[in-house]
């Protein structure tokens, strides 16, 4: 028997598993029935929640790393015996009720069902929703009358449903319906309140009762009255119709006879009055024609003038704003060219100083490049400052000489109190002294801290000067 070769025996044994693997990922899609959710948790799962909730559809659940459950839809339905439940009027009732729930579909509140519900049997929801529900009904009839509860019940069952729902729905369930059987209390509060109203009703059916019939009673008597009015009315109206009916007769043989004589008078007159009446009414016609003409030129006129008015009125306006415009125009015109002006102005002090600026930081670099060559070429500052004090000396002495120079000496009248000591004359005096006013130039140097070289002289003790 021929060997079979390894490479076929490979082949298939990768087909086989391919086949495998291929029909293990399919048992694992998992399909939601319509009347379930199916809640996928573990590994994977996106958004950060805990659980992957589907209502309807299929998803794909990785082995290993997730698994799978389901939630049932179907309704449930919880019998709520609630007894001696305190209303706001202190009074203890009976509120027999049927509650019917189911596990929501909306995706928030399923979440809370996958967290709270997923495990669970009927019977432990029911428990934990009868419990939620009875909290929830004991509160809302403390917050209402008997007589609210009992006449109202939309109201009562619209409260039932705005306090339950919204705590069913933290446990993931969601309120279907609610059916209020019976409501009773201890003390027959209620059924004192149903026969009060019944005696009412019966007692206000009395009082309805005997208003009619008081009302037919007095309805037959008026009738009865009329009845007998009217008949005896009749009777005189006929005596009476008779007797006027043959004062009528004789009346109108005498007025036959008299219109027979006047009828022609009569109708003389008529033409006669016919006749004036239609001169009356012409004459009257043609005044209101005329009138009516003079109130219509009037109109016209006054037409013609209100247009007129209007027209010059129009004109006067459109001249007014042309005029605003203008002077608008030349406002802004005006403000522009100052602010222009102002502009360049402002442009042109700027450039000024810029350019005094640098002309004399210019000046200043170029004294300082000065300085510095002269004091590297001198050997010292001290050296340095005296150069520039000797180039000086012809300034300062012109100076020195302006200050004398303007004084007329002729012109000079000295008045001397004659000490008598004899020294000098007074006015040879004066001019010594004004000549000493002046200040030496070695003084001049010494205020500046420079000492002038001993070829230009050096001041005595009596502050003259030796050459």
């Amino acid at each position: 028997m021929d060997k079979v070769p390894f490479g076929v025996i490979a082949v298939g044994v990768f087909i086989i598993a391919m086949m495998a693997f291929i029909i293990f990922m399919f048992t694992r899609y998992r399909r939601c029935p319509s009347d379930r959710v199916l809640v996928i948790y573990g590994s994977l799962i996106k958004g950060g929640k805990s659980s992957r909730c589907l209502h309807g559809g299929g998803a794909f659940v990785w082995p290993l790393i997730q698994d799978y459950s389901y939630l049932s839809l179907r309704p449930m339905t919880i019998n709520i015996p609630l007894r001696s439940a305190l209303s706001a009027k202190n009074i203890r009732i009976d509120v027999p009720s049927t509650f019917t729930v189911a596990i929501s579909t909306e995706q928030d509140i399923l979440q809370n069902a996958a967290i709270r519900l997923l495990g669970q049997n009927q019977k432990g929801i029911e428990d934990m929703a009868m419990e939620i529900i009875l909290g929830q009904l004991r509160l809302t009839v403390a917050t209402l009358t008997i007589e609210q509860i009992n006449q109202d019940r939309e109201m009562f069952l619209e409260s039932i449903a705005r306090n339950v729902e919204p705590e069913l729905a933290k446990i993931g369930l969601s309120l279907i319906n609610v059916n209020i059987t019976d409501i009773t209390d201890e003390s027959d509060y209620i059924e004192s309140i149903g026969k009060k109203a019944a005696a009412e009703a019966v007692n206000q059916a009395k009082i309805d009762v005997a208003e009619q019939e008081k009302i037919g009673a007095i309805g037959e008597s008026i009738a009865n009255r009329d009845r007998a009015i009217s008949v005896a009315e009749n009777e005189a109206a006929a005596d009476k119709g008779q007797k006027r009916a043959d004062a009528d007769r004789r009346i109108f043989v005498n007025q036959q006879e008299a219109e027979a004589v006047d009828g022609e008078n009569q109708a003389n007159a008529n033409i006669a009055g016919y006749n004036a009446e239609l001169a009356v009414k012409t004459a009257e016609a043609e005044r209101l024609s005329e009138v009516a003409k003079q109130i219509a030129a009037a109109e016209i006129q006054k037409s013609r003038y209100l247009a007129e008015q209007q027209r010059l009125n129009a004109d006067e306006v459109v001249l007014r704003e042309i005029e605003k415009r203008n002077i608008e125009i030349m406002a802004e015109a005006e403000a522009e060219k100052i602010r222009r002006v102002a502009k360049g102005e402002a442009d042109a002090i700027l450039m000024k100083y810029e350019a005094e600026a640098k002309g004399i930081r210019q000046v200043l670099e170029s004294k300082a490049e000065g300085y510095a060559a002269l004091v590297q070429s001198s050997g010292s500052a001290k050296d340095a400052a005296t150069l520039l004090m000797v180039e000086k000396l012809e300034d300062i002495v012109e100076k020195q000489v302006e200050a004398i120079k303007n004084i007329k000496i002729d012109k000079v009248t000295v008045w001397d109190s004659g000490s008598g000591k004899g020294e000098q004359s007074s006015t040879a005096g004066f001019l010594s002294g004004m000549i000493k006013s002046v200040p030496p130039l070695h003084e001049v140097a010494a205020l500046a801290g420079v000492e002038l070289p001993n070829y230009l002289g050096k001041l005595t003790d009596d502050a003259t000067l030796e050459a």
